[in-house]
């Protein structure tokens, strides 16, 4: 006849049983803890999907915002992109108070830009460099504006740093190519021809299908003839 089963493992159903009481024994010492340890859980997951709602509704409207500010961009009405018309806010005041949304990030950059063209360069780098580089290409070109801006300021080596960077940061073949080719030139102007002659030969090998590429020929060979 067999034995039941209760009767086989006698220590281990000691151990089971133990095991709970001191289970039971922990919840009834710590349930207060616990309790608000949950709340707390609770309250945090309660205050993040709020956060989130709250920021894509300021996101909507800071893109509804921005739609006039981009319309006078593209009319090259940069003054009034940058500072607004009095009815719609520009790309300033989008970046101010609308900062922590994806629309306040692209218009920290839309308002480098803008002072970029305007000759505002060190007010372009603050803006440029508050940028949250997030996208590949425009980060690309928010670096390479900033190279831009140093270069209108007479720091050339700070340009070519920044052009260098763009490159490496964009890594394609629209992007690298041209700032690989505005360091370059630095280079060329600073008399550094070999440092100039690496870059051009990259390009040769690298990008030879880019707009820089079918004509680096000539910037080769001058470089070439200059570093001797």
């Amino acid at each position: 006849m067999a034995k039941n089963k209760k009767d086989d493992n006698p220590q281990g159903i000691k151990n089971v049983e133990e095991t709970l009481t001191k289970t039971e024994q922990f919840l009834e010492e710590n349930y207060k803890p616990l309790l608000i340890g949950l709340a707390v859980v609770v309250v945090l997951v309660g205050i993040f999907w709020l956060g989130r709602m709250y920021l894509s509704k300021k996101n909507e409207e800071a893109q509804a915002q921005m739609y006039q500010a981009q319309k006078y961009l593209e009319l090259d009405s940069i003054n009034l992109a940058l500072n607004g018309d009095g009815n719609y806010l520009g790309f300033l005041d989008i970046a101010k108070e609308y900062k922590f949304t994806k629309a306040g990030n692209l218009a920290r950059y839309s308002a480098g830009i803008c002072n970029l063209h305007l000759g505002n360069y060190e007010e372009a780098i603050e803006y440029l460099e508050k940028y949250s580089k997030k996208d590949k290409v425009i980060g690309s070109i928010a670096i390479g504006a900033t190279g831009d801006a140093w270069v209108e300021l007479g720091d050339t080596e700070k340009g070519i740093s920044k052009y260098l960077e763009a490159a490496a940061y964009a890594d394609n073949s629209f992007n690298t190519p041209l700032f690989l080719m505005k360091a370059a030139e630095l280079y060329e102007l600073n008399a550094k021809y070999s440092d100039a002659l690496k870059l051009y030969e990259r390009i040769k090998e690298d990008y030879p299908a880019s707009t820089e590429g079918s004509s680096i020929d000539k910037y080769i060979a001058r470089a070439k003839l200059l570093s001797k």
